[in-house]
């Protein structure tokens, strides 16, 4: 088959869940004999909007990659440009499938443009993007101040006032107006949205949860509507070494963004008692890595000393470079997440998981079983069960050693029989 993958960023340039999870499908759709190329953005202020530049996988060459510029306009949820430039490449490559991952920083409306040309079109879901216009369910602005209010269902004037506040012009006199033109641009978009689902021809959640939630709070059609856990190249997780001289080792591993939590693992860390250590590994983003390395100094000082600042990894080498360091994974997300890369990662080479109960990250880590999960969002909480396991690291090593809880070995989904069900969607599709 000729697949054409649209993914909103793509590994090294954007190193995040989704995109690993879309760069891992494609080198294993090109392994069963599959021509795949990439549509995906970069932004580079430098040059002019749609600009398009081809590059390759750094892994496998034979992966092209068409990076469409798009460094002004990437709050738009549409953008004529990028249609165009996703049209020139349906018309010069002839796809027989369109696999979207996100549409995020590109433009929705690229699936009118396969749907033009008869183009099956499956949609991976990674979040809550297209029933929330800002992916997460947590607002950006809330009547108490709370900078991490979670938002409980999309409403146009709610959101609004709680998340595109920021771009009122601060007259009192003219709140009315911003109101109605907000209220009025959600509206428009949510319309669309649900326009766009009605061309999509599948849908894959990789949780129960997420798919769940989209079917009863978005309307998501169920006879489109499929489960699918992420596949995984297991043999990444191979050759994890855990040096037996360390203190006990948490690690964080993810973007450094405020949804991800980060600030309560390190006030959590700073709760807790005895000889441990806490890694947080990750690109470093300028003010919100600053930020979060300013919250950590305000910890004691014994316990500032013991958070190490590691550097981004790649993610073929996990198993080395950050699984060998750490004794735990800690996952304290403040948005609920659906099915984290990282979790099932950590699984698969025995290392034990705390994470919230709620999301898939409930659903994927079971309390007392394969990890350890707290109420979400509750500091508090977490630091009692990451203390847990500094006082029995033996109990933390057993939850590690069951793994995946899904399958009668503990192994992850593998990327190979991941490949297989890919293809037999992509097969009923075509017929």
């Amino acid at each position: 088959m000729k697949i054409l993958k649209v993914i909103h960023g793509y590994p090294m340039l954007y190193n995040a869940g989704s995109e690993v999870y879309s760069q891992t499908i494609c080198h294993g759709l090109v392994k069963k004999g599959h021509e795949v190329r990439v549509f995906t953005r970069e932004e580079d202020a430098f040059r002019p909007d749609g600009d398009i530049r081809i590059s390759y996988d750094d892994y496998v060459p034979e992966i092209v990659l068409h990076l469409v510029n798009n460094p002004r306009h990437r709050d738009r949820y549409r953008l004529a440009i990028i249609d165009q430039k996703f049209a020139e490449l349906l018309d010069e490559y002839c796809p027989d499938i369109v696999h979207i991952g996100h549409l995020n920083h590109l433009s929705t409306s690229l699936v009118f443009e396969a749907k033009k040309r008869n183009i099956p079109v499956v949609y991976t879901l990674h979040d809550y993007w297209l029933m929330c216009p800002r992916g997460q369910f947590m607002q950006m602005h809330s009547a108490d101040d709370n900078l991490w209010a979670a938002c409980d269902g999309q409403e146009n004037k709610k959101c609004a006032t709680q998340c595109y506040a920021r771009y009122f012009s601060g007259d009192k006199e003219e709140l009315d107006q911003d109101i109605a033109y907000w209220k009025n641009w959600v509206e428009r978009r949510m319309r669309h949205v649900k326009e766009v689902i009605e061309h999509v021809d599948l849908f894959i959640s990789p949780a129960k949860y997420l798919k769940n939630r989209y079917e009863k709070d978005f309307g998501l059609p169920k006879d489109k509507s499929i489960y699918l856990d992420y596949g995984f190249d297991r043999s990444r997780m191979l050759g994890r070494k855990r040096a037996e001289v360390e203190p006990f080792t948490f690690g964080y591993i993810g973007t450094h963004i405020p949804a991800k939590g980060i600030h309560q693992l390190i006030e959590a860390f700073g709760k807790i008692k005895g000889d441990a250590i806490l890694r947080i590994w990750g690109r470093d983003r300028g003010q919100d890595s600053r930020a979060l390395r300013a919250i950590a100094k305000t910890l004691p000082v014994e316990k500032r000393n013991r958070i190490q600042w590691m550097p981004e990894y790649e993610n073929q080498k996990i198993a080395v470079d950050v699984f060998s360091k750490t004794d735990a994974i800690v996952t304290p997300s403040v948005w609920v997440e659906n099915s984290p890369l990282v979790i099932h990662e950590a699984q698969q080479s025995k290392v034990p998981v705390i994470t919230a109960n709620d999301g898939g990250m409930g659903e994927y880590v079971i309390d007392g079983v394969n990890g350890l999960t707290y109420e979400h969002r509750n500091v508090d909480a977490l630091a009692q069960k990451m203390q847990v396991f500094v006082d029995d690291p033996l109990y933390a090593r057993q939850l590690g050693e069951k793994g995946y809880a899904f399958s009668d070995d503990g192994e992850i989904p593998c990327i190979d029989q991941h490949i297989i069900d890919l293809e037999a969607c992509y097969k009923e599709l075509m017929q």
